[in-house]
């Protein structure tokens, strides 16, 4: 497999929130870069920077060397693999998946994907919401052969901070949901903070700033909790329906694995609670609603 910035040739499956700053990091870096998005209209943004858009997901794998997702969820990645990569891919072909998905699909998948055709798996969720990807300093947690990790390494690099090999396939995608029960409760309790300093009558809007470098202090406290403050809920940097997507596979995992963590179920009971209300496609910052109804 071609490794250099100059003649690997990547497909990137997934142009949304996350994916199109990641796009566009990638065709800065000099990176050749195919795309193709469910739905055609958000590629002109990153075709108009370099990239090339294909018709269909079997023409970005036969065209790409390594074929990145970025996709919303377990059923769309299992989809895009099942139906379009299994029948193109090759095994010179690497695919890593940015997506948080259920460990036990990817380590399925990465199996089907193998035993098809060859083709390697590394699974790679990020942390650090769509500043972190415009940023290129985002956390990946990564699964899979020292090998591909290493691949993975190379063609990611304008995009994260660090990058941390965790194990085997589907290690990255369990380390993802511990980062996601920790970032599911710290908004909650944000929210719930925030409601009741304004109701105290502090000026909420000096919260982060207050706890800054403190003990309390967290990147979801400096983002969710001056949006909060000030009830400002756009532009949409993450989605409610991503972190109740992910505290659900955490809750998935906990009962497979025999595990009590009430702290994060608590916080699925809440987040649910607050996307019946209409919230699913909303900010994670519009949570204080549910404190100050």
């Amino acid at each position: 497999m071609a490794l250099s910035d100059q003649q690997t040739q990547l497909g990137f499956i997934g142009i949304g929130l996350m994916g199109k700053p990641m796009t566009l990091r990638l065709l800065d870096a000099g990176f050749s870069v195919n795309v193709w998005n469910r739905n055609a209209e958000k590629l002109k943004s990153v075709t108009d920077a370099g990239a090339c858009a294909c018709a269909s997901v079997a023409e970005l794998v036969k065209a790409s060397d390594v074929v990145i997702l970025c996709l919303a969820d377990t059923a769309v990645v299992e989809t895009v693999v099942r139906e379009d990569i299994l029948e193109n891919g090759t095994a010179d072909k690497l695919l890593i998946d940015l997506s948080s998905i259920h460990p036990e699909t990817t380590r399925q998948l990465a199996a089907i994907l193998y035993e098809k055709c060859g083709m390697g798996w590394v699974d790679a969720p990020v942390s650090g919401g769509v500043v972190g990807a415009e940023q290129g300093n985002l956390a990946i947690m990564a699964g899979g052969s020292a090998a591909n990790i290493a691949i993975a390494q190379r063609v990611l690099a304008p995009l994260y901070k660090q990058l941390t090999h965790m194990g085997d396939v589907g290690s990255g995608q369990v380390t993802k949901i511990c980062n996601q029960m920790i970032v599911g409760c710290n908004v909650l309790v944000i929210a719930e903070m925030i409601a009741l300093a304004i109701k105290a009558g502090v000026d909420a809007e000096q919260i982060p700033v207050a706890l800054a470098g403190g003990f309390a202090d967290s990147k979801p406290l400096q983002i969710v909790g001056p949006q909060m403050a000030t009830e400002t809920f756009e532009p949409i940097k993450w989605r409610v329906k991503t972190l109740l997507k992910d505290l659900n596979m955490a809750l998935d995992l906990s009962g497979k694995q025999g595990n009590a963590i009430p702290m994060s179920e608590l916080a699925a009971q809440l987040m649910d609670k607050h996307g019946e209300q209409g919230y699913l496609e909303q900010d994670p910052s519009t949570l204080i609603k549910l404190f100050r109804s």
